[in-house]
């Protein structure tokens, strides 16, 4: 599975723990923020573009509070994103709303926490089934 990470710089320490460990649990990571310090808008819109170009990626975006990163993912058609900072929301979100990304704040979670929310995110499935309709819903706002 491939997962897409990018943070501000706020978020840019978490944003590399979480980076080692994806790779130590077999993760296929593209850091798309690897040298540049940018804004969330513009962390968030190279996750997305990327996240467009392969049906099967996922996306986690870090700033600060989680908020910024949210905001700008979902004002993109057919991104369905989740500001999140616990396990069980990361799992839901995934398993009833079919999230493709999600948004953790750097200042709001630490670092077991962090670990926690993203393999949760990761490690869940989609539902389907009755989800789909707001799924659906979701997807035609734009």
């Amino acid at each position: 599975m491939q997962v897409i990470i990018g943070a501000d710089k706020e978020g840019t320490q978490m944003k590399d723990m979480i980076h080692s460990f994806l790779k130590e649990k077999g993760f296929d990571v593209v850091d798309t923020t690897t040298s540049e310090t940018l804004d969330f808008i513009d962390s968030t819109t190279r996750v997305v573009e990327k996240i467009k170009e392969n049906e099967e990626a996922f996306g986690i975006l870090f700033d600060r509070y989680g908020a910024g990163s949210f905001m700008t993912a979902v004002k993109h058609q057919g991104i369905i994103a989740a500001e999140v900072s616990d396990e069980r929301s990361a799992y839901m979100t995934r398993e009833h709303n079919n999230s493709r990304i999600i948004t953790i704040g750097s200042g709001i979670v630490g670092t077991d926490l962090a670990k926690n929310i993203v393999y949760a995110f990761l490690t869940s499935h989609y539902e389907g089934g009755r989800h789909q309709i707001r799924v659906d819903m979701l997807n035609k706002m734009f």
